[in-house]
């Protein structure tokens, strides 16, 4: 049985070949907030990250760009609708052993930082420290980060319910660049710390980001992370 198609915006192009789609899911009574899917297109193959599952006009666009090769998860607790898309497209999955929120699909191709990226210029990081599975995807060519919860700009609270933006306020959630505070509470080891994997993110050359929930930050990025991770761990690192 797959999830309902929630309501979403238009596909939209962020750079040559990289388009987004900004949409929304309901988490629980009351509960709604926004979540983003990224399309990937090389030649005529598409890859889909951190899918959303789209309506039915929307469908028909996503076909217009291309064939469906592969779905990639990036997170452990983003796979809702995974399942849809490669039944529909008889695709491959892409994803990190270990899946434990989403069991399905099975996995064609293990994702590590030795992966080749899903289209050329791309690579794979990994939270190794993370006890659930995390990674992001760096563009090479656009220095753009793609993230699924563990980074997330927020330019505004659209799609939100009213009792979504509380909670989210509650929980540290602010307009900027946030280090998802619940993501972070659950991934981490039993005293550990996923420093020195926020370190190696940083070393990554980016000035673009987009994370499976909230808005495109187009420009100045890193910074806005280096700055998060400071403000998180207490230190200062150097530019």
């Amino acid at each position: 049985m797959y999830s309902s198609a929630y309501p979403h915006d238009p596909i939209e192009q962020l750079f040559p070949d990289v388009f987004w789609v900004h949409g929304s899911i309901r988490v629980g009574p009351g509960m709604r907030l926004n979540r983003n899917m990224i399309i990937l297109r090389e030649g005529k193959e598409l890859t889909l990250i951190n899918p959303v599952r789209l309506q039915e006009e929307a469908l028909r666009e996503l076909d217009a760009l291309g064939q469906v090769a592969r779905v990639v998860r990036l997170g452990d607790f983003h796979g809702l609708d995974d399942q849809y898309y490669v039944d529909r497209y008889q695709c491959l999955f892409w994803a990190q052993a270990g899946q434990s929120t989403y069991s399905s699909p099975e996995i064609d191709v293990l994702v590590d930082e030795a992966s080749p990226g899903p289209v050329r210029d791309s690579l794979f990081f990994v939270y190794r420290n993370a006890i659930y599975p995390e990674a992001a995807l760096l563009m090479k060519k656009h220095r753009l980060l793609i993230t699924t919860d563990s980074l997330q700009y927020h330019r505004d609270w659209r799609y939100f319910s009213g009792f979504t933006r509380v909670v989210f306020k509650l929980l540290g959630f602010h307009r900027g660049m946030n280090i998802g505070g619940p993501w972070l509470k659950r991934v981490t080891p039993k005293g550990g710390s996923l420093q020195h994997d926020f370190e190696r993110l940083i070393q990554l050359d980016f000035d673009a980001l987009v994370g499976a929930h909230g808005q495109v930050l187009r420009m100045g990025a890193k910074a806005a992370v280096r700055a998060e991770v400071r403000h998180l761990y207490g230190y200062e690192e150097e530019a």
